[in-house]
């Protein structure tokens, strides 16, 4: 059994070296990109902001996804969300980022979204018809409402945190699992309501009333590999790894595999709905993922999304190997970038992958890196008056 004594507990606050390089390499690459996604605006502003759209949405999924984790785990509790808590706190903290990140999307709306076209809303009724709530005014205050509500959340549950730390006070774990209650609902409700915004109105002819629920599951997805693979890192440093177990990582492993299966479960049903359906507003939107152009991406997707990670997962091998696991959750945060490149590019009329789109993927996701990286060694590593410690602490 470890022993927990006062110079333990001061030695989970510095972040691990580990920890502290990654945040130099992400603010190298980030810098790097950034350079070279202002010369792409510059010499190529409409593939900018498609490149742009497709990396800030893979950016701000981690996040968002953990805030919506790091409630989930106030309200049903359990150790698997004790050891990860701090890693998740730290990627809320990187939410104001974010809003930061959405502001250069404004600049370019009528060169993404048709709803924001002039010419095409006087020339498409059907389009026109959806005015009132696809406009640039409403996209703006909409977003501005999202951001809102998932910072004070978000700032609530890290100031109650900043609080259980500065003294052992019961009461604060059970105002934030009364905070979480209302959160998840909210949270779940503006993740729905950014899908329709950010990427089902690319489309704005097209609907689905499944499409919120795959969209901030496909968050909470990314969120949970990133957090896995930090984990990992965490793990192999002393003081903090000695309260990590096999037991942790295969927990890691199992909710990772019943996020793919949700993920799976809400994909195939809203394919199956409109495929059968077969109706012109809906169908279209499948068609043309399908094309000659497209074929091979989509069965690709459909395989490193889904197949190989679900057959992976299944297996103890893996799950109770965090090297092996650091494998599978890389491949998903990667297949995560692939999945919004493939539902944002057709309706622009873009195939193929870009130097810009590695750009802005290195320089918005480099950036966040070092941001999250700072904002991880602003905290103890593990929540020592949570009442949850001395149970994992007593166990290790």
């Amino acid at each position: 059994m470890m022993k927990v004594t006062e110079g333990t507990q001061a030695a989970y606050f510095s972040p691990p070296e580990s920890i502290t390089r990654l945040g130099r390499i992400g603010l190298f690459i980030g810098v790097l990109g950034l350079v070279l996604t202002v010369v792409g605006a510059v010499l190529s502003p409409g593939a900018f902001f498609s490149s742009y759209l497709v990396a800030f949405i893979w950016v701000a999924a981690i996040p968002l996804g953990s805030l919506g984790l790091l409630m989930l785990y106030h309200l049903a509790g359990g150790r698997w969300g004790f050891m990860i808590r701090r890693v998740l706190e730290a990627s809320t903290r990187t939410i104001p980022l974010i809003a930061l990140l959405f502001v250069p999307l404004l600049f370019g709306l009528s060169r993404i979204y048709p709803w924001a076209d002039a010419s095409i809303l006087a020339s498409d009724e059907a389009i026109a018809a959806k005015a009132n709530y696809l406009n640039p005014q409403g996209y703006l205050l909409r977003g501005v409402l999202y951001f809102a509500l998932w910072l004070v959340f978000a700032f609530i549950l890290d100031r109650l945190s900043a609080k259980q730390d500065a003294g052992a006070v019961p009461e604060r774990d059970k105002r934030m699992a009364a905070f979480s209650g209302p959160g998840i609902i909210v949270w779940c409700l503006a993740g729905t309501f950014a899908s329709v915004d950010w990427l089902m109105s690319l489309d704005p002819k097209w609907y689905s009333s499944i499409y919120g629920i795959y969209f901030f599951e496909s968050m909470a997805l990314a969120a949970l590999a990133f957090t896995a693979i930090i984990a990992v890192m965490l793990s192999r440093t002393k003081p903090i790894g000695d309260l990590f177990t096999k037991r942790d990582f295969h927990d890691y492993g199992n909710l990772l595999l019943a996020f793919i299966m949700l993920w799976g479960y809400f994909a195939f049903s809203q394919f199956l709905i409109i495929w059968s359906g077969d109706l012109p507003e809906e169908i279209p939107w499948y068609l043309e993922r399908i094309t000659p152009e497209w074929k091979l991406f989509t069965t690709l997707l459909i395989v490193a999304q889904f197949v190989v990670p679900f057959l992976l997962l299944l297996t103890h091998a893996v799950k109770g190997r965090p090297g092996r696991l650091v494998f599978v959750a890389l491949l998903l945060i990667a297949v995560r970038y692939a999945d919004y490149f493939w539902q944002v590019m057709p309706p622009l009329h873009r195939t193929t992958l870009s130097w810009l789109d590695l750009a802005s993927l290195g320089g918005l996701g480099g950036i966040w890196l070092a941001v999250f990286c700072w904002q991880l060694g602003r905290r103890n590593l593990l929540a020592v008056n949570d009442p949850r410690y001395q149970e994992v602490a007593g166990n290790a």
